[in-house]
């Protein structure tokens, strides 16, 4: 850990020259991966529906929630969920299929699903974790909308784990079994509020959630960490595969900053880019805090959050409240001969535009400027329009970067002059119903007043932009949850981990990739065969249905039409082995019976035998190729042995597809007798 006293060292235009050990890095992981089972406590199918807002069918129920946030068990409203509660917001569920009344929140829930507990309990022994011998569910307050009950249902498994890494090990703190939430389809501006619609088709799918102790020590180990345990939990062959079926959240600071949580870092190899940008943003924000401290001759921060004193931390708040108006003000007025189509808009819409004093912040809000990888360096006032994002408006305009958009110098001058402003003071205005603009710039102000501080503990979200990580940058999404959003779920007994299972769990462990590679290349397949198949998570499958088969054929079927049912894959291999079906014939023999896979193999072997799609014999060969020679005799004098290439193919068509090496010897003797 960096000195208490040691200034953080770096240049935040060069995100890789930051040294982690000098800056006081730390950095944890939270893993939540799905399970391929079925709905932790309502039983119902694990499964999604490729629906989007505009496709869902009709005769899908819906409905339409407000909710509020509960006191938790300590008797008090979590931070997190108070702030949620405050964006007006109305959420609509769709009910697919495979959502009832638990998902709905119309009935109790049933005991944790056993499958679930068994992979959970697996996963944990993989981890050398240890047990929690009761299993209590709790409930964890989310009021986004994400969950119809306000609160996700959580159980902790096991704890005190480790996991062996290049880098060192890394502590398991905890592992824990819970629900997975809707998902969000759209979200649609009302002038009186949002409203978000979600589809129920994933909410109350196991997850497993795997968090680690702060044991990483770089960005690279990071990503190495979620590599790896991924692998660990794909070791069970009871994960789900695909897109969003894994999430990884990274826990960051630096001592000169404070905890973040980042959400949305589904790919791997962002995770270290992403890092380093938050360490980036942390530095500039320790940074300007103290550039700002020193505007008021207030004292500055220390270089470490843990050299913090309270006291003085209260003064510099005291201080800065004073040079602050907590009050909006309708600058409308200003902008009624605007020149900007969009601000023109809003206005005949009803919209208004409310603006408020930024004070000593002129300069410091700053304008987009680009580090030396692309990635866009902080800045203040992308905090702010992050923090009014959250009210549901589009985003603000401010001081530093006017004149644009339409609005020009007379404009800023009439809006400075109603604000009261000073030559040193900024300015963040917003467009939007008034109630909402109100809400977005009282969050500006907060965030404002916190530059002079350390970087707000928080939850923050990786920017995406079509699909992916527009830059690895991130933005605000909600305060860090505390405590108080835990309480106990009293409909749901507890449920008793007993010696007996958990000693079974740890003796029959999922096999290694190394000890299933090996029981692989014992069939005979090639290496190149082998890792595919064990790529694919299919060495289980081919081991199952091999028979006695041909080991090279059965592993070629199973990567050349991945998709098909197995037993009918193993159907067909057997006939191509027994030689009733030639091998040209074998993809359209497939598709008629893809249909019905449990097919009998002595009716697969009928319909072989009836449409004729066995391969000629040695004897219907040699007289196919006799013929096929004799039509090209020309062609074979005038080529040589040059004409064998061509006239495989040849062959190949009028035997229906005959063993590919038989053809070949056969071929090249005949030809060879001919040119004697």
């Amino acid at each position: 850990m960096a000195g208490m006293d040691i200034e953080p060292e770096g240049d935040i235009h060069n995100p890789e020259s930051l040294d982690c050990q000098q800056l006081g890095f730390m950095c944890g992981l939270e893993i939540h991966q799905q399970l391929a089972t079925g709905k932790l406590h309502s039983r119902e199918r694990g499964q999604l529906f490729d629906v989007t807002a505009d496709t869902i069918p009709k005769h899908w129920h819906r409905t339409n929630r407000r909710l509020r946030a509960p006191k938790g068990e300590s008797g008090r409203v979590d931070v997190a969920a108070r702030f949620e509660e405050q964006r007006k917001r109305t959420f609509q569920y769709v009910q697919t299929p495979n959502a009832g009344l638990i998902e709905l929140d119309e009935a109790p829930p049933l005991p944790i699903d056993e499958d679930a507990l068994d992979i959970t309990l697996t996963v944990s022994a993989l981890l050398n974790a240890q047990p929690i011998p009761c299993l209590q569910t709790m409930r964890k307050t989310v009021v986004d909308g994400s969950n119809t009950s306000g609160f996700q249902r959580t159980t902790l498994v096991a704890t005190a784990g480790k996991l062996e890494t290049d880098n060192g090990p890394v502590g398991i703190d905890v592992i824990c079994l819970e629900e997975d939430s809707a998902r969000k389809l759209d979200t649609i501006a009302h002038d009186n509020g949002t409203l978000v619609i979600y589809n129920l088709d994933r909410l109350g799918t196991p997850l497993i959630e795997i968090a680690t102790a702060p044991d990483v020590i770089s960005p690279h180990h990071a990503k190495e960490t979620a590599k790896q345990l991924g692998s660990l939990l794909r070791r069970t062959r009871r994960v789900r595969r695909g897109l969003g079926s894994i999430r990884q959240d990274l826990n960051v600071s630096i001592g000169a900053g404070d905890r973040v949580e980042i959400k949305g870092c589904q790919d791997l190899e962002w995770i270290p880019t992403i890092i380093r940008l938050e360490m980036v943003r942390q530095l500039h924000f320790y940074r300007l805090a103290n550039t700002l401290r020193a505007l008021l001759s207030l004292p500055s921060l220390p270089p470490h959050r843990n050299a913090e004193d309270h006291e003085i931390e209260a003064k510099v708040r005291e201080a800065v409240d004073d040079i602050f108006s907590d009050k909006a003000i309708d600058v409308t007025d200003v902008f009624s001969k605007s020149t900007s189509t969009m601000i023109q808009n809003g206005l005949k819409k009803g919209d208004k535009m409310m603006g408020v004093r930024l004070p000593r912040l002129a300069g410091y809000i700053g304008s987009k400027t680009l580090d030396t990888n692309g990635a866009q360096l902080p800045r203040l006032g992308r905090e702010l329009a992050g923090a009014a994002k959250l009210a549901g408006v589009q985003g603000i305009f401010h001081s530093d970067e006017l004149p644009a958009y339409g609005i020009e110098h007379d404009d800023i001058d009439g809006v400075r002059l109603q604000l009261g402003l000073e030559p040193s003071d900024g300015f963040a205005l917003c467009l939007a119903a008034q109630w909402q603009a109100e809400l977005a710039l009282e969050a500006v102000i907060a965030r404002a007043k916190a530059a002079w501080h350390r970087i707000p503990k928080e939850v923050r979200n990786v920017v995406v932009k079509k699909g992916s990580p527009e830059d690895g940058t991130t933005s605000p999404m909600r305060p860090l949850p505390g405590g108080s959003r835990m309480y106990p779920e009293t409909d749901i007994p507890n449920t008793t981990v007993g010696h007996e299972r958990w000693v079974s769990l740890k003796t029959n462990l999922p096999l290694d990739d190394i000890q299933r590679l090996s029981n692989l290349l014992e069939y005979g397949v090639s290496d190149d065969q082998a890792g595919q198949l064990l790529a694919k998570e299919s060495d289980e499958i081919f081991i199952q249905y091999i028979g006695e088969q041909s080991p090279k054929f059965f592993a070629s079927l199973m990567l050349d039409y991945e998709g098909t049912p197995p037993e009918l894959l193993s159907k067909v291999g057997t006939l191509y082995g027994q030689e009733a079906l030639a091998k040209e014939h074998i993809e359209n023999v497939l598709k008629h019976f893809s249909s019905s896979p449990n097919t009998s193999l002595d009716e697969i072997s009928g319909y072989c035998e009836l449409h004729n799609l066995a391969p000629a014999s040695a004897g219907d060969l040699s007289a196919i190729i006799d013929t096929v020679l004799m039509e090209r005799k020309a062609f074979i004098e005038e080529r040589g042995m040059g004409a064998m290439g061509p006239l495989m193919g040849v062959v190949m068509q009028a035997s229906g597809g005959a063993d590919g090496k038989l053809v070949s010897s056969l071929l090249k003797e005949a030809i060879q007798r001919m040119l004697e």
